[in-house]
């Protein structure tokens, strides 16, 4: 059975476009690996078939009394409302039941026979419903998934307005997973959560018995969870079974298959040109250059696909600094209250480093309270000489209108237009991306925009927060082999240590240190 039909769907914006003419249909009990780099429209598809986004053309239809649960990290949470309200609002539709059988019950005093019949058959109906829906266990479900993404930890009593965004992305992937949807749409769901809550996850969606939709660039998680792939590339979606693993085997023997049909199909193409060339004149042979040429005429031409830019990041060494890039003395971090224990900690030239720990627990405050961007509550830190650091923070939530180009341009404003181009295009983007603003772009490309001016600084310490969030298998792979090389200090959080471990010579464990339940 199709739960949903997407037809002839084709869109862009402005003179680029995303898709052209795709079809696709979700079926019972397929779980979809939604795959592409970044800038190939993922996103855009997922908000055009929830409906936040009109195609320019195509048919999008749901099956019918379909519950379709997506998970949007832009969702707004009301301030005043606890952790528990919010989880409790995914069985509204409930609740609301609830009422309405009561208003009958209440009514069956006043009518007769008859009339009380139906209602004894609608409050029963009604009953069957909130019975099968866990409405009486509501309490012990909210607890079961805010255990497992670990929101009891920090109180479920708590306003959402003082949540990190880690923990934001928990509450709304907990109140998702609560409904109960006959189809889960995700989108990049692993970003912002710990390593403990990406097992709970993985093992939650490897038993989720409906479809599901999953965009993800976290290869592991996908692998473990997924049925089918579906790629993104050329305005193009393709189905592959299987994994990621057999899509790449598959995708690979493809390609070369059609590399060789092209190599095959280019040389009959010189050939028969020749010959036309040759007798085309000789009245001998004039009938056979005209046959050949009708070939030529009626051949359906194959034509590879442009290749798409591989980023390449190198990062600019500045000289060598001192000895120790910084030492704190019994720092306490935190905005309005501590969230970490006094903290002496140091590090050294040539030092990698890597934090990790659960969300909320003070990873990005500890880096920017280092870098001197938020005070302490009390102690200080010391940096050492000639620093030179390079800063990647984990998201920038300000309207930016810049195009690309004016973006590395304002902070570089040495380079010509030549090289800044040159630059955005050695770290994987296009011309149309380079030339738009970069508001409108993915969170992968404007992360793509943020290492191209990191790449241009000359540093001896680079402080990444989330480097990998929203970077396609490329980038990521690219970013890690810059990083093993890069010669000077990198102070790194991350969670994923399949991303980290062959980078770093040293972990700090968050938790050890904070004063926030987890």
């Amino acid at each position: 059975m199709s739960l949903l039909t997407v037809e002839n769907l084709s869109h862009g914006f402005g003179d680029r476009a995303i898709f052209d003419d795709v079809s696709f249909r979700l079926l019972q009990g397929e779980h979809i690996g939604l795959i592409g780099a970044n800038g190939e429209g993922k996103s855009t598809f997922m908000n055009i078939i929830t409906g936040k986004l009109e195609p320019d053309a195509g048919n999008i239809s749901w099956s019918k009394h379909v519950r379709v649960g997506y998970l949007d990290q832009h969702a707004i949470l009301k301030q005043g409302m606890s952790i528990r309200d919010v989880l409790r609002t995914a069985f509204q539709y409930l609740y609301d039941m609830e009422e309405e059988m009561n208003l009958l019950f209440a009514k069956m005093g006043e009518v007769g026979p008859d009339e009380l019949e139906k209602l004894l058959e609608e409050t029963g109906r009604m009953q069957d419903s909130l019975t099968n829906n866990d409405f009486y266990t509501i309490d012990a479900k909210v607890e079961e998934v805010a255990n497992g993404l670990g929101l009891d930890d920090f109180g479920l009593e708590r306003d959402v307005h003082d949540l990190s965004g880690g923990q934001r992305t928990k509450v709304l992937l907990a109140k998702l997973l609560l409904e109960k949807p006959d189809i889960l749409l995700l989108d990049e769901p692993t970003n912002y959560l710990d390593v403990e809550h990406i097992e709970w996850l993985r093992n939650y969606l490897i038993e989720y018995e409906h479809a599901f939709i999953l965009v993800s660039h976290d290869i592991p998680f996908l692998n473990s969870v997924v049925n089918l792939i579906y790629h993104m590339e050329n305005q193009q979606l393709t189905r592959y079974p299987g994994d990621y693993n057999e899509f790449q085997r598959v995708y690979e023997m493809k390609k070369q298959q059609i590399a060789a049909a092209y190599k095959k199909q280019q040389k009959e193409i010189a050939n028969l040109k020749d010959f036309v060339a040759r007798n085309k004149a000789n009245a001998a042979t004039s009938k056979m250059a005209m046959s050949r040429q009708k070939k030529l005429d009626k051949m359906d031409i194959i034509e590879l696909d442009a290749e798409k830019p591989k980023p390449e990041f190198r990062f600019k060494q500045a000289r060598t600094p001192g000895k120790y890039l910084f030492e704190t003395t019994d720092l306490v971090i935190g905005y309005n209250e501590p969230l970490s224990k006094p903290l002496n900690l140091s590090m050294e030239r040539g030092q990698k480093i890597a934090l990790y720990g659960a969300n909320g627990i003070g990873k990005t405050t500890l880096l920017r309270s280092i870098l001197g961007e938020i005070p302490a509550i009390s102690g200080t830190v010391d940096l050492g000489e000639h620093l030179h650091i390079g800063y990647f923070e984990q998201e920038i939530k300000v309207s930016n209108q810049n195009t690309c180009i004016e973006e590395v341009w304002d902070d570089f404003p040495h380079l010509t237009q030549y090289e800044v181009r040159a630059s955005l295009a050695k770290c994987g983007l296009t011309t149309k991306h380079i030339e738009s603003k970069v508001q409108v772009l993915s969170g992968g490309e404007k992360a793509k925009v943020r290492l191209c001016k990191l790449i241009n600084q000359e540093t001896n310490l680079l402080v990444l927060d989330e480097p990998t969030n929203h970077l396609d298998q490329d980038a990521k792979e690219e970013l890690k082999r810059a990083l093993k090389e890069y010669k000077g200090s990198v102070l790194l959080i991350s969670h994923e240590p399949d991303f980290y471990e062959d980078i770093v010579t040293d972990k700090w464990n968050c938790e050890n240190w904070t004063t926030k339940a987890y």
